[in-house]
């Protein structure tokens, strides 16, 4: 092959891994009191897999005493797999439900109702029997996860509040990292590939809508 041929080859595949590593990207913008504004973005549809950006120019927020900063935008259309609430933990009064939600084929009864599925702990569990997973593992963890959820006001609690299992949900806000002065930190997973500690998404939830 010319020389010529192979720079050009080698430079196109590094301009590829570049454009990917940067991808498209937001910056997002404050509303009254401080508050992060919902990202705009469309949301998937059809139960599809979540939409996510990076963040560029991230600006550091204060919510109930502790600082926050966006990671990512995300939006997500998916199956109420699970709910659980929290009242006790440290994390409760910022994030006090969380939710299994399940996208692509983990969106489907047929599928997720054949898994034993729990939550507890901050963590997502699910089992199967002797018959084997409905879906390859790898599929399982790629298409589910836990969703730890931060309402930005009340309208949003209150619509969080009325989420059921089986239900799909529509939402959109930002992936986030907490922390408070005393050294604890709290930061959303930004992957679907991940699972086992740290591989919850934490979500400050902008809209949320439940059907």
């Amino acid at each position: 092959m010319p020389r010529w041929l192979w720079i050009s080859l080698v430079v196109g595949t590094l301009a590829l891994f570049w454009a990917a590593g940067r991808g498209p990207s937001v910056v997002p913008a404050t509303g009254p009191g401080g508050a992060l504004a919902c990202p705009q973005m469309a949301s998937p549809a059809g139960l599809a897999e979540p939409l996510q950006v990076r963040v560029d120019d991230a600006p550091v927020v204060t919510i109930q005493g502790h600082t926050m900063r966006p990671l990512a935008a995300f939006a997500l259309e998916a199956r109420v797999l699970g709910r659980e609430d929290y009242r006790f933990d440290r994390n409760a009064a910022l994030s006090p439900t969380d939710l299994a939600l399940g996208w692509q084929r983990m969106a489907d009864p047929e599928v997720y109702k054949r898994l034993d599925i729990s939550q507890g702990g901050r963590w997502y569990r699910y089992r199967w029997g002797a018959e084997g997973p409905p879906l390859p593992q790898r599929e399982i963890v790629r298409s589910s996860a836990n969703m730890h959820l931060v309402p930005a006001n009340d309208e949003v609690a209150d619509a969080i509040d009325r989420v059921r299992e089986d239900q799909t949900v529509r939402l959109q806000g930002w992936l986030v990292e907490i922390r408070s002065d005393d050294g604890w930190q709290w930061r959303s997973s930004l992957t679907r590939e991940d699972s086992g500690d740290g591989a919850c998404e934490l979500i400050y939830v902008c809209e949320l809508e439940s059907f």
